[in-house]
């Protein structure tokens, strides 16, 4: 169990400023907290591999592989505007 003392000295090495409900509200989380990792630890673990993930992964992207290329013609088709075989865009406005 976390007592108000405890909090006060941790607040205080972290300085943070704390008021008094603020004390009595997180020793009861923290409290609470470490109940719940002391049932963690009780938990039979013996024969378990550590493991970074609760399912196998896999990758689920396709391979890489080229595929038909566009002629200039067809990848400026849908462009609202075209110069010089170029894609035609705004030109960014200055501040003034």
């Amino acid at each position: 169990m976390i007592d108000r003392d405890q909090v006060v000295h941790v607040a205080r090495l972290a300085r943070l400023e704390l008021g008094e409900d603020e004390v009595g509200a997180l020793a009861e989380e923290l409290s609470s907290i470490l109940d719940h990792v002391d049932r963690l630890l009780a938990v039979d673990t013996d024969g378990v591999e550590p493991t970074t993930h609760v399912v196998p992964l896999e990758n689920v992207l396709r391979d890489d592989v080229p595929g038909e290329e566009l002629t200039p013609e067809q990848a400026l088709a849908p462009a609202p505007s075209v110069e010089d075989g170029a894609f035609l865009v705004p030109s960014p406005k200055t501040e003034g």
